[in-house]
């Protein structure tokens, strides 16, 4: 089963699981809650008409301080009993990362990265094949990722990228299969919150290293309607391409005339926000500095990685 994912989809969202769902299976959500927000729900249903059963619906509501999150299912047009939860990790105007892990018995809910809750079956989860977002938020990404992989693909671009045609296309986004890592260590793809956003000052450290047979891989810093800084160092090029990208087009690409990165060895590539540009240091060497296109620092909260590398770990 492979990777794959929507990127900045529009609202309310509904959309295809591909493969549907299997123990094992996780569906990853980044997003951020309007300020001010009452409410908004994730479902996983049956279908996508609107009578649909819902095997999962995860709905944080705000109409009390601090908030809390109702989990239910909707069956044969009439709700069950609610579960709740008080204290809502996700709170009003944050940027937050929710994953649903398929197991057995129930789905795992982890909030930025911290176990929240099990809820159990109680529609079996082979029927499902839809999901379903809306309310009072913005999404960046909605991934799928699945513990059973296909052979190594090339990595693709995400839905509407056609116009920056950086990797092949195929019908449907898919991704490179990667091996069982330990919890401990970040698995590519890597998509998360940035702690804290962006801000003059802030710095991002990924280690890791480049395949063997690297072609390429990419690193964002991303917001809900665009990409501030896309950092994608092309082997088969032999440069380092910069990039933004605001409401889906892209800018003036600029290349780095040197390959910092060498295939088949360990790297560590820091990004640091300063007031006018990202410096960009690599094994310790500055490499470029990117002048900011999109100053609104504070919406820069999400930070993607992916291709032919593997990871060891992320500080942010």
């Amino acid at each position: 089963m492979a990777f794959s994912s929507f990127h900045n989809p529009t609202m309310p969202f509904t959309g295809s699981i591909q493969g549907g769902l299997f123990d094992g299976k996780t569906i990853t959500i980044t997003g951020q809650v309007f300020p001010g927000a009452d409410r908004f729900h994730v479902n996983l249903q049956c279908g996508s008409l609107a009578n649909a059963d819902i095997a999962l619906h995860v709905n944080p509501r705000y109409d009390s301080y601090p908030g809390y999150v109702v989990v239910n299912t909707l069956q044969h047009s009439s709700w069950g009993a609610e579960e709740r939860k008080q204290n809502s990790p996700i709170a009003a105007g944050s940027s937050f990362t929710l994953a649903i892990t398929v197991r057995h018995d129930g789905y795992e809910l982890n909030v930025n990265g911290c176990h929240f809750m099990k809820y159990g079956h109680r529609i079996p989860f082979q029927r499902v094949d839809t999901i379903s977002i809306a309310g009072k938020v913005g999404v960046f990404t909605i991934a799928f990722q699945g513990s059973m992989f296909p052979p190594h693909q090339h990595f693709p671009s995400y839905p509407g990228f056609a116009a920056y045609p950086l990797f092949p296309q195929p019908s449907y986004p898919g991704f490179p299969a990667q091996p069982a890592l330990p919890s401990s260590v970040p698995a590519v793809p890597y998509l998360g919150v940035i702690s804290g956003g962006i801000h003059p000052g802030k710095t991002i450290t990924i280690q890791g290293v480049v395949s063997p047979n690297a072609e390429r891989f990419m690193v964002n810093l991303s917001f809900c309607l665009g990409i501030a800084l896309h950092y994608n160092p092309r082997f088969n090029e032999n440069t380092v391409v910069h990039n933004t990208k605001l409401r889906e087009k892209w800018g003036k690409e600029e290349r780095l005339g040197v390959m910092p990165f060498q295939r088949g060895q360990p790297f560590v590539l820091t990004i640091c926000c300063e007031a006018h540009s990202f410096r960009i240091v690599v094994n310790g060497n500055h490499t470029h500095s990117y002048n900011h296109r999109y100053t609104q620092f504070h919406e820069i909260n999400i930070l993607e990685v992916n291709g032919d590398i593997s990871l060891s770990s992320i500080l942010n």
